[in-house]
C-alpha cells in the first residue's frame, strides 16, 4: 500500500505536469494575442490604380528608392504585398496589400485576409475618381478612363470588399476598424472636404450609402469608420500651385492617419 506522503508527491507531481502543459498549450495563444495588440494585422484594400502600395511603403516607411527598384510606385501588383512597420517602442502593423486587378489572385487574397487570417484593421483606399487608369490588356499607351468612369469602378469594388467584412464581422470579433483613405488629395485640394463628405457614411452619396448598409449588417458600435484625406506628395516645398498640397500639407495629412491608425490600435 502507497504512503500518504509518496501518494501526496504522486499527486503534487501530477498537478505541476497538468499545470506544465496546461500553460505550454496556452503558449501559442497568449503568442499570436500579444502580437496582436503589439503589430495587428491591417488589410489595405482599392481598385487597382489608387495608390494602395505608395501609402503602404510611407505608412511602413519603406524606402521609397527600394519601391521604385521593385517598380511598385506606379505599377500595380496581381499578388498580395506584405509590409511591417516597426518602432522603438516595439509596436507597428502587418500590412496586405490586396490586389487591385479583378483576378483570382485578387479574390484570394480577400479569402486570406477575410477569412483564414482574419485582419484587425481595414484601410481601404479610394481616389475621388483620380485612380491612375490601366491600359487594356494587349495595348499600349497611357489608359483612358473618365471620373465618372473611376468613381463608378470605385464603387463597384467597395461593394465587393463591404461584402466580404460583413460576412466577417456578424462571425468574429475582427475587423473592429476601418479607414476610407481618400488618396491624391494633392489633385483636388479645393474640394478635398467635399470628397471626404462624399466617401462618409450618412452622406446620402451612393459611397455612403454602401457604408451605411455595412454599418447594419456588422454592427455600428462594434465597426468604427473613419474617412481620412491623404496624399503621398504634394506640389513642393512652396507649391505655386493653389489647387496642389505642399509637401508639407501631405506629411500632416499623413501624419493625421498615422495618429488615427495607432489611437484605433490601442498603440496611443
Amino acid at each position: 500500500m502507497q504512503s500518504p506522503l509518496r501518494h501526496g508527491r504522486a499527486a503534487l507531481g501530477t498537478t505541476i505536469a497538468g499545470g506544465a502543459l496546461a500553460a505550454l498549450s496556452q503558449a501559442p495563444e497568449r503568442a499570436s494575442r500579444l502580437l496582436r495588440h503589439r503589430y495587428p494585422t491591417v488589410a489595405v484594400t482599392g481598385m487597382t490604380g489608387v495608390g494602395k502600395t505608395r501609402l503602404a511603403d510611407r505608412l511602413s516607411r519603406r524606402a521609397s528608392a527600394q519601391a521604385a527598384e521593385q517598380g511598385t510606385a506606379d505599377v500595380g501588383s496581381a499578388v498580395m504585398e506584405r509590409r511591417t512597420r516597426r518602432d522603438a517602442r516595439l509596436r507597428g502593423y502587418r500590412f496586405r496589400v490586396v490586389p487591385g486587378e479583378n483576378a483570382a489572385t485578387r479574390l484570394g487574397a480577400l479569402d486570406e485576409v477575410f477569412h483564414d487570417e482574419p485582419v484587425d484593421g481595414v484601410l481601404h483606399v479610394v481616389a475621388n475618381g483620380h485612380a491612375t487608369p490601366r491600359r487594356t490588356a494587349g495595348t499600349t499607351g497611357t489608359g483612358v478612363a473618365t471620373r465618372e468612369e473611376q468613381l463608378a469602378a470605385e464603387l463597384e469594388d467597395w461593394s465587393i470588399t463591404a461584402h466580404r467584412i460583413a460576412s466577417m464581422a456578424v462571425r468574429r470579433d475582427r475587423p473592429t476598424w476601418l479607414i476610407i483613405a481618400v488618396t491624391k488629395a494633392d489633385l483636388f485640394a479645393d474640394d478635398v472636404e467635399a470628397a471626404v463628405d462624399y466617401y462618409s457614411p450618412g452622406s446620402g452619396s451612393p459611397f455612403g450609402d454602401k457604408l451605411d448598409e455595412l454599418r447594419a449588417l456588422a454592427g455600428g458600435a462594434k465597426l468604427s469608420i473613419d474617412v481620412l484625406p491623404v496624399c503621398a506628395q504634394g506640389g513642393g516645398k512652396k507649391s505655386t500651385d493653389p489647387s496642389r498640397l505642399t509637401d508639407k500639407e501631405c506629411t500632416e495629412l499623413l501624419a493625421r492617419l498615422e495618429l488615427r491608425m495607432a489611437q484605433l490600435s490601442g498603440h496611443v
